[in-house]
């Protein structure tokens, strides 16, 4: 079993489970994630599942329910009518789109989960974080383009007319004011998961609890300002959910990927993750390339020998970050695996210090991070996927990884493939 699943089973009698149905092409793809489950088998399994008072859900139900109110991610109170256990279907939830189960069980009632015949797989439900920025400053933007924009050569896509037009990344983070001007636009969709997992509604508009979300978001498809970007897919628009930090992480986060799904994203930008390495996630990863969407992740800012799952897997793009200079960041993570393929991490680096980006509420900040290195990546995945629209998820990453050179002033175990080259990356997509 599971050490996750083991070590809460010894500690409270039941523990957090995610489980993965069978057929998903068969999944309902309608429902929204929260809901009641709508799902025939879904619907089979639900016996077996539990609420004690000893559980997460449980605690924040009660919190709720005391008057703090369910938080938004900044702990700003919400009042919300009274909820009770099944307002929240005992736990529960089901993500149609994912085609899978989170909720509370019993050692009896995962040893029955296993034996249905409709379940594929369980895993446990390790807590995921937030990669946080090693460093944030007040900025004011003067250059034409960022460095990062212009040390991939991202301008000269844009001189042949690609922006990342009519592609939809999805992007969860602490959410996105879409009121600065950099995002004016850019915001396709918005929504923000409560500390149970649930949509807020009515759904508010585009806003960050925090500021890492509107970096990052504006990093990824900001539009110029005065003739300057901060940017790279400036045509490329945004679905974005607020799902970081506080409550149930893992139902947020994973409501968040299945609400994405239902708004067609192609890519996926992350910068979370679970320090070190745990398989709990890597059938997630899985399941989201084989719905073709490329994971994006941050490999971590704890240093060489470190990484953090789900960026450390196979299935996901890797970011390290790299500053001015060619060198990688001393916080950037990397870390070589004993397995046949893919074995060292990050698959690249990106630009990642003194990164200049949106700041909420106007104006601009500088930050430091694999978190700022990352949706560099996702928005150079976006200009590939307008020049070749029907490009599946294994051939955007191998453009992207094939037009990386490592510098002389980059160690491989540093740094894997290197920098990434937008130019090449677009020839090679376009010869595939």
């Amino acid at each position: 079993m599971a050490s996750y699943i083991q070590n809460e089973l010894d500690a409270t009698g039941v523990a957090h489970v995610l489980v993965f149905l069978k057929d998903p092409t068969e999944r309902a793809t309608t429902a929204a994630a929260t809901a009641p489950v709508p799902d025939a088998r879904a619907n089979a399994l639900r016996k077996h599942f539990t609420l004690r008072e000893t559980s997460q859900t449980s605690q924040l139900i009660e919190a709720a329910n005391e008057g703090m109110g369910l938080r938004a991610l900044g702990g700003k109170p919400k009042r919300t009518p009274r909820i009770t256990a099944a307002s929240v279907q005992h736990g529960v939830r089901y993500y149609p789109n994912l085609g899978i189960m989170l909720g509370m069980a019993t050692k009896e009632g995962i040893a029955a989960l296993r034996n249905e015949a409709g379940v594929h797989r369980l895993s446990g439900v390790p807590p995921i974080s937030l990669i946080h920025p090693t460093r944030t400053a007040a900025a004011s933007l003067t250059r034409t383009v960022t460095w990062g924009i212009e040390a991939m050569g991202v301008d000269r896509l844009w001189a042949e007319g690609i922006t990342g037009k009519r592609i939809v990344v999805g992007h969860l983070d602490t959410g996105v004011d879409g009121k600065h001007p950099a995002l004016k636009g850019a915001i396709k969709s918005f929504v923000e998961f409560d500390d149970l997992g649930r949509q807020v509604t009515p759904r508010p508009a585009a806003h960050d609890s925090a500021e890492h979300g509107t970096h990052t978001a504006a990093t990824i498809a900001g539009r110029p300002v005065r003739g300057k970007h901060v940017g790279v897919a400036p045509g490329a628009r945004l679905a974005s959910a607020m799902v970081i930090e506080g409550g149930d992480v893992i139902a947020r986060v994973i409501g968040g990927m299945d609400w994405a799904l239902g708004k067609g994203v192609r890519i996926l930008s992350m910068s979370l993750g679970l320090r070190g390495w745990h398989e709990d996630f890597l059938d997630l990863t899985n399941l989201l390339r084989a719905q073709g969407v490329l994971p994006v992740f941050a490999v971590g800012n704890e240093g060489p020998g470190t990484s953090r799952s789900p960026g450390n897997y196979p299935s996901a793009l890797s970011i390290g970050a790299y500053q001015r200079g060619n060198s990688v960041a001393d916080f950037s993570s990397s870390q070589r695996f004993q397995r046949a393929a893919d074995s060292l991490v990050p698959d690249l680096v990106a630009p990642g210090v003194d990164v200049i980006s949106a700041k909420p509420g106007g104006g601009w900040q500088s930050m430091n991070g694999s978190s700022m290195a990352t949706p560099h990546i996702a928005g150079l995945a976006a200009l590939l996927l307008q020049a070749r629209p029907k490009a599946s998820v294994d051939l955007l990453e191998k453009a992207i990884l094939a037009s990386c050179a490592l510098p002389a002033t980059m160690s491989a175990q540093r740094a894997n493939r290197g920098v990434p080259d937008a130019a090449e990356a677009l020839r090679l997509i376009r010869a595939a």
